[in-house]
């Protein structure tokens, strides 16, 4: 069994991020802009979007955290991205999910530009991704390709199965693990909530990517041995012995399915790490114009 370590291989990734920013500066090009919006005061929200904030600074980005109180209106909301489509300073930005209740996200969603939509959950930017057109892949699938390109693990031929259908998660990675292209040349099962007989589609897998949300629910009875598997999910579980208060587990029972494995995650420090990587080489891909 190897443990894939994405805190590492994220910061390879920055630190190639970050001699690209040098270069630009030498060259006196302007350094990408990413700003991120964060509505209300969720506490896992404010980590993850104080985390990419840092991460814009380490590798040389400008950033911009623009944090509106839950009260706000979706009109002026909408406002909001309408102001950051047409400031040509911002090069990327994010609307940190989930929103309150009272505001329709896919509305907040669609109303931003695709060509500024770093995140890649705007229609056309999915469009282009099931065409296999360029343009930016939603950051935790892509930080999963990444993943799978640097420990170079084997893909064509294999039979992937991928576990939830979300248009964050599931979808773009079943749409990626097909595709004729490395990594990929798949065939790929995407598993769900309503899917009969699950055990026996994942034990089929040769590649297993777990992203449903539920703690440990992956047991070894469930992995094929030999089995790469990635897992997505991250929550908080109470724990009074940890100095939090919580820990975090995956969606993958690690400690009885990592002996079986040839790959596998850890949770935290596998995916997570990787999803802000892939969120700044989006970044620089807008500030670039490549997409």
């Amino acid at each position: 069994m190897r443990l894939i370590d994405g805190k590492a291989v994220a910061e390879k990734i920055q630190e190639q991020i970050k001699e690209k920013v040098a270069e630009m500066r030498l060259q006196s090009q302007r350094v990408p802009h990413l700003a991120a919006v964060l509505v209300g005061n969720d506490g896992a929200s404010l980590t993850y979007v104080s985390n990419k904030v840092r991460a814009c600074e380490k590798v040389g980005f400008r950033s911009t955290l623009i944090h509106l109180p839950e009260y706000i209106t979706e009109a002026e909301l909408l406002a909001q991205v309408q102001a950051l489509n047409e400031n040509p300073d911002i090069d990327g930005y994010i609307v940190q999910l989930p929103l309150p209740s009272h505001i329709n996200a896919k509305k907040i969603t669609y109303a931003i530009s695709p060509d500024k939509d770093v995140d890649g959950f705007h229609p056309t930017n999915v469009g282009k991704l099931a065409l296999g057109l360029p343009t930016f892949v939603p950051a935790t699938p892509l930080g999963i390709i990444q993943l799978i390109e640097h420990y170079q693990i084997s893909t064509e031929g294999k039979h992937c199965v991928v576990i939830g259908r979300s248009h964050i998660v599931g979808l773009p990675m079943s749409l990626l693990m097909s595709r004729n292209a490395y990594p990929g040349n798949c065939t790929v099962t995407l598993t769900h909530s309503r899917t009969a007989n699950l055990a026996e589609e994942t034990r089929r897998a040769d590649i297993l990517i777990a992203a449903l949300g539920k703690p440990e629910f992956i047991k070894a009875e469930m992995v094929k041995e030999g089995a790469v598997v990635i897992d997505v999910g991250i929550t908080r579980l109470p724990d009074a012995s940890k100095k939090s208060g919580f820990v975090l587990k995956g969606d993958v029972a690690f400690e009885e399915v990592a002996p079986r494995c040839s790959y596998i995650t850890p949770v935290p420090g596998g995916v997570g790490p990787m999803t802000i990587a892939a969120l700044l080489k989006n970044t620089l891909l807008a500030a670039e114009k490549v997409v």
